[in-house]
């Protein structure tokens, strides 16, 4: 029976402690999300024309050598 109580204890005291430290969250307002998902789809972008344009570069060197 104490077996049973303390787990319970230790499953209620899980979750008060889980919903303080949410409340401890300072989540982003609308406009940084905005602003940071841009930024992430520019440099994604940037990136995959960069590695488009080694891929072209290695494959004409290759080319050549061929």
């Amino acid at each position: 029976m104490t077996e049973n109580t303390s787990a319970k204890k230790e499953k209620g005291s899980f979750f008060k402690n889980l919903k303080l430290e949410f409340k401890k969250i300072i989540w982003p307002d609308t406009k940084d999300v905005a602003k940071k998902t841009l930024l992430i789809i520019v440099v994604t972008i940037i990136l995959g024309v960069l590695i488009k344009l080694l891929d072209t570069g290695i494959q004409a060197l290759l080319s050549l050598i061929a």
